[in-house]
């Protein structure tokens, strides 16, 4: 029996804490003496061009680091889009319909991360042995619609 990888349930966790800065941390005056932060040296276009080299999840990380990093970050339509354009490849009729009705990348992002979560492990066959609820615990599911349903009984055809 292959073995079977759980979903995370703390992605939804991770990127809601990134819609609020209640959660960004002050730095230590003395370390940040010693150790300089790059984006206060550099331009806050290089900053982005390093924070783009980051996954969903480090983005989120990373924009709880300091207040700077933070509205950098959350100013940023930019990464968000990179990021939301990953997810789109799993879940492109729910990212459209989100920027159709008005989402910022970001929303949109923390609305589908964990959806396209859990469509790609449906259809890489993560579920595809399951034979008991008890395989399933710790595992978060949501409601997919039938289009996608449909999606993932061609794959588990196919396998």
């Amino acid at each position: 029996m292959p073995q079977r990888r759980t979903i995370k349930s703390n992605y939804q966790h991770v990127l809601f804490c990134c819609v609020t800065p209640n959660n960004v941390v002050e730095p230590n005056r003395r370390y940040s003496q010693i150790n300089p932060n790059f984006a206060e040296k550099l331009p806050t276009e290089m900053s982005l061009q390093i924070f783009g080299e980051l996954d969903a999840i480090s983005l989120c990380s990373a924009s709880q680091t300091c207040r700077l990093w933070y509205h950098i970050i959350k100013d940023s339509e930019q990464l968000w889009r990179k990021q939301c354009l990953l997810v789109r490849a799993v879940c492109q009729r729910e990212v459209d319909r989100d920027r159709r009705d008005g989402l910022s990348w970001k929303l949109t992002l923390v609305k589908n991360y964990s959806r396209s979560r859990l469509k790609t492990a449906w259809l890489t066959g993560c579920f595809s042995h399951i034979t008991s609820a008890d395989q399933l615990i710790g595992t978060t599911m949501m409601p997919l619609d039938v289009e996608t349903w449909g999606e993932i009984l061609q794959a588990e055809l196919d396998r």
